[in-house]
């Protein structure tokens, strides 16, 4: 199938009322857990690589894996730039093959939020590359985003038109009470499913996005936390808010902590049944099984997109 952008494939999730899981990737282990378990549900993918990952991994190496993964797997999967800060990120990333990026101007002005949105914009579709952006402010840490609960805020619906006839994004990723990380709520988990409607309203047809949308699954917090680690009060999204919001216009929804938690803690119980360990196959092979179960049941439970591929 080969790299695809997002367009087509979040035009059948809106129609079909479901969502494409974004999953962030690192290393050779993730990418291979994210893809075998896609290939086997027959979903489609959008593969998202943040700054803080490419310079970590290397912007040719992780292109060189998802090469593979594609002629593994014949998916149709979307490189996507997760929380470009620039214009000049977005076009690197454009530039190097990226599929989709993301400029996330959220913390500019609203008239400084478009200006650069709509400079990506114009450079990205000159290439065939398509654009997310964003509007609202969500709270969290995760790579080079850090928000303060007091700088957060949600999406004002009554922006939502005007920003996306001025910038001409494919996608927008909106604020409604989710978080980056793992400490999402304090209290009872609420996701502002007004907001949502009302931009729906005003964006009939319009592909919206989802950050910071992990569900903290306890099975794996409980794993660290036995093991020697320490995530104290974690409590992510409910996976049925998360499956509403795909019904409606949500046609990607972003998960990165879940897979670093799947990770983190099937590595430290490796550790801790056997602390002698040193071959590291012993240990990334379980994580990558862990993050393969993770992310079908995702798949089919929670963004319905089994058998779209």
């Amino acid at each position: 199938m080969g790299l695809v952008t997002s367009k087509e494939m979040f035009k059948k999730a809106y129609e079909g009322g479901y969502a494409i899981g974004a999953f962030n990737v690192n290393n050779m282990e993730i990418v291979q857990g994210i893809t075998e378990a896609a290939k086997e549900v027959k979903a489609p993918l959008v593969l998202q690589v943040s700054a803080g990952a490419r310079k970590y991994a290397n912007h040719t190496y992780l292109m060189k894996l998802i090469e593979a993964a594609i002629e593994e797997t014949g998916l149709p999967i979307c490189v996507h730039l997760d929380h470009g800060d620039s214009f000049e990120l977005c076009k690197s990333c454009i530039d190097g093959g990226f599929t989709s990026v993301m400029i996330d101007g959220s913390h500019h002005s609203f008239e400084d939020n478009i200006k650069v949105t709509k400079q990506v914009v114009d450079y990205a579709h000159d290439k065939g590359v398509t654009v997310e952006g964003e509007l609202g402010r969500l709270a969290g840490i995760e790579d080079a985003v850090n928000v303060s609960a007091e700088d957060a805020a949600f999406t004002d619906p009554d922006e939502v038109q005007e920003f996306v006839e001025r910038t001409g994004v494919d996608s927008l990723a909106i604020a409604i009470g989710t978080s980056h990380g793992a400490f999402k709520f304090k209290g009872e988990p609420k996701l502002r499913f007004d907001i949502l409607e009302e931009v729906q309203k005003r964006l009939p047809g319009f592909p919206i996005v989802l950050h910071g949308a992990s569900s903290v699954i306890p099975e794996y917090v409980e794993m660290i936390n036995k093991n020697g680690g320490k995530i104290p009060g974690a409590q992510g999204v409910p996976e049925d808010m998360l499956r509403k919001a795909a019904s409606m216009s949500v046609c990607k929804i972003n998960i990165d902590s879940d897979l670093r938690l799947a990770m983190t803690g099937t590595i430290r119980k490796c550790f801790s049944e056997d602390p002698a360990q040193f071959d590291p196959r012993k240990y990334l092979g379980p994580a990558r099984a862990s993050i393969k179960d993770l992310v079908k049941h995702k798949i089919i439970n929670v963004l319905g997109c089994d058998g779209k591929a």
